[in-house]
C-alpha cells in the first residue's frame, strides 16, 4: 500500500517543487487515494503561481484541501482523480475525483470522493470541477428555448460552458476567442466560432470567460437590449475598465457575476455541493469534453509545466498530470 507520497508546492511566486509527504493511516471514515490524474485550471493556477491573489481574497480562494498561505508557500489544486485504497467497502479499489491539490497520494474523508461513472474514462474526469463552474453559471443564468448565447473566451471554463450549452434545445451558440486555432475546438463541441472582429450581435445571453478587459467590452457590445453578462472571470489583482456610455444604460443591460465557491441562489435548498459535482461527473460522459484536455505531463516536470502556462510559453485549455 502506498503510504510515503509526493507533493507540488509554490515555493514563492513563480517558483515551484516537489516535496515528500508522510501519509497518515486512514481512519475509519477515511480513505487511502492513490492519484492516477490531476489537471491544471489554467487561469485560476496561473495567477496562484504568479503570487497574483488580492490580500482581500486569500480566504475565499482556500482550496478545500490547500496547506500554506497565499502568496507562498502553498501547496494548491483541486482536480484529482485517483483510485481508493483503503477506505470503506463500498468505495475500495473505485476511481474516484477529489478537490485536491497535486499529490501522488493522500488520505482524506470519505465524504470528500466522489465516485466516477463506469462510462467516464479516468482521465476525462479530471475537468469535473470546470463543468461544475460551468453547471453553476447556467444554474445563475439559465438560457430559454430559443436563445441566442455567445460564449466569450475559449479557455477551459469557456468551453465547459459552450459545451453544456450545446446541449440545449434550440439554444443557438458561438464561442469567441482571440486565437483562430480554437475553431477546432468549439467545431469539436459542436458550436460555432467567430474572433472577436465577426462575433455574432443580437445576443440574449454572453457568457465571459476570458479574463480580459477587452473581453468583457466585446460581452456587452454583443448584447441585445435587455441582455446579459455573466461573468466567470476571475481577475486576481489586475483592474478591469470599461466603458458603459452607449447602450448600457438605453438597453438596460446586465453584468451579473457567477462563482463556484456558492450554490447558485435559484438551486438553494434543493441541490448540494455534492449534487453538483456528481451531476458534472455524470454529464462527463460525452466524450465531446476530451477536446478539453490539450495537454499531458508526467507529474515530476509539473514545476516546468505551470512555469510554462504562466509565461504562456505551453498553451493549453487543460493540462493533464500523470502519476
Amino acid at each position: 500500500m502506498t503510504r510515503d507520497a509526493y507533493a507540488f508546492w509554490l515555493r514563492e511566486p513563480g517558483a515551484g517543487e516537489i516535496r515528500p509527504v508522510a501519509l497518515p493511516a486512514p481512519g475509519p471514515d477515511e480513505v487511502l487515494v492513490r492519484a492516477r490524474y490531476s489537471g491544471v485550471s489554467r487561469g485560476t493556477e496561473t495567477l496562484v503561481f504568479a503570487g497574483r491573489v488580492p490580500a482581500d481574497q486569500h480566504a475565499a480562494m482556500r482550496a478545500p484541501f490547500q496547506e500554506g498561505d497565499f502568496p507562498a508557500p502553498v501547496k494548491y489544486g483541486y482536480l484529482s482523480v485517483g483510485v481508493v485504497q483503503q477506505g470503506p467497502a463500498a468505495l475500495r479499489g473505485r476511481t474516484v475525483f477529489c478537490l485536491y491539490p497535486h499529490q501522488s497520494a493522500y488520505v482524506v474523508p470519505a465524504a470528500a470522493v466522489v465516485p466516477v461513472p463506469d462510462g467516464v474514462p479516468a482521465a476525462r474526469a479530471v475537468l469535473a470541477g470546470t463543468v461544475e463552474t460551468a453547471v453553476n453559471a447556467l444554474w445563475d443564468a439559465p438560457p430559454l428555448v430559443g436563445d441566442r448565447v455567445t460564449v466569450v473566451g475559449a479557455g477551459m471554463v469557456g468551453c465547459a460552458v459552450a459545451a453544456l450549452l450545446a446541449r440545449f434545445p434550440g439554444v443557438r451558440v458561438e464561442l469567441v476567442d482571440a486565437d483562430p486555432a480554437r475553431a477546432a475546438v468549439a467545431s469539436a463541441l459542436g458550436v460555432a466560432f467567430a474572433t472577436p472582429e465577426t462575433a455574432t450581435d443580437g445576443r440574449d445571453l454572453v457568457v465571459h470567460a476570458s479574463a480580459s478587459s477587452a473581453g468583457l467590452q466585446r460581452a456587452l457590445d454583443l448584447l441585445a437590449p435587455e441582455g446579459t453578462v455573466l461573468e466567470l472571470s476571475w481577475y486576481g489583482d489586475r483592474p478591469v475598465r470599461l466603458s458603459l456610455g452607449g447602450a448600457f444604460h438605453s438597453g438596460r443591460l446586465t453584468v451579473r457575476s457567477s462563482q463556484v465557491g456558492t450554490i447558485a441562489p435559484a438551486r438553494r435548498g434543493s441541490r448540494t455541493y455534492a449534487d453538483r459535482l456528481a451531476l458534472a461527473l455524470e454529464l462527463l460522459a460525452d466524450p465531446a469534453f476530451d477536446a478539453l484536455i490539450t495537454g499531458r505531463s508526467p507529474f515530476a516536470e509539473l514545476p516546468d509545466v505551470l512555469a510554462g502556462l504562466s509565461a504562456g510559453t505551453l498553451p493549453a485549455l487543460c493540462h493533464l498530470i500523470t502519476y
